[in-house]
């Protein structure tokens, strides 16, 4: 129970309910990024507290935006070992949440995890975030989508903003300095949809570390020629 004390203190501060029973969740979930991480690349931070705060508590700040909680069906796009949608999982079981990653050694680990965990309603998908936006199910499907660490707005708002319906919500988690790339991706929030509602700022518990909750509301169906194909997105931006 070595962490369970700081990451209880993390829920309470976002009004969260943790127990035993999520924390030996989140603890089994470490011990198996430290075991895939020697096979896959997954993360650079491998000591356990790093990986509580800098990975599981971060994810949990998601919830600073209370809205969260409403949500029935989230998309975590560009997942990677994960973040922030098994942690969502975790903390909101009754909640359709969809793993989305480009990387099949990945989503291997993914299912892994997803089966250690005895998680319910989640499901991990290997393929381009470009791609799934396009098919029934998927696009317009979600009442929120969320990414952490993928891209910048500007790449990030195209990737995500075509899965969440209208009035739904795309949330970026972001790093401490996010005013400059806001402004280089206003108008592709715009063109996709969306608004910038919110900015929230967030602090780790225990550390020096503030990031940010870019809050985009979805106001208008995103229109039809986007997202662009893989690798237009990235070289030639929405600016």
């Amino acid at each position: 129970m070595e962490f369970f004390e700081i990451m209880n203190t993390a829920c309470i501060n976002e009004k969260l309910y943790f127990d035993k029973e999520k924390y030996d969740k989140f603890m089994k979930y470490k011990d198996l990024i430290k075991e895939w991480n020697e096979k896959i690349n997954l993360t650079a931070i491998t000591e356990d507290e790093d990986i509580v705060k800098k990975h599981f508590i971060d994810s949990i700040k998601i919830f600073r935006f209370s809205l969260l909680n409403t949500a029935k069906r989230i998309i975590d796009i560009g997942t990677g070992a994960g973040f922030p949608g098994i942690p969502i999982s975790i903390m909101l079981p009754e909640v359709e949440v969809v793993l989305l990653d480009s990387l099949n050694k990945r989503v291997n680990f993914l299912n892994e995890v997803i089966k250690e965990l005895n998680l319910k309603n989640i499901t991990a998908l290997h393929g381009r975030a470009e791609d799934f936006a396009r098919e029934k199910g998927y696009r317009e499907n979600f009442d929120f989508a969320v990414s952490r660490a993928v891209a910048n707005m500007a790449v990030l708002s195209e990737l995500c903003i075509p899965y969440v319906k209208t009035n739904g919500y795309f949330i970026a988690l972001k790093g401490p300095s996010v005013e400059e790339e806001i402004n280089e991706g206003k108008k592709a929030v715009v063109t996709l949809g969306g608004v910038i509602e919110d900015i929230i700022n967030v602090d780790i518990e225990n550390t020096d570390l503030k990031h940010n909750l870019v809050i985009v509301k979805k106001i208008k169906e995103t229109p039809k020629i986007y997202p662009r194909k893989a690798g237009t997105i990235q070289k030639k931006p929405i600016k």
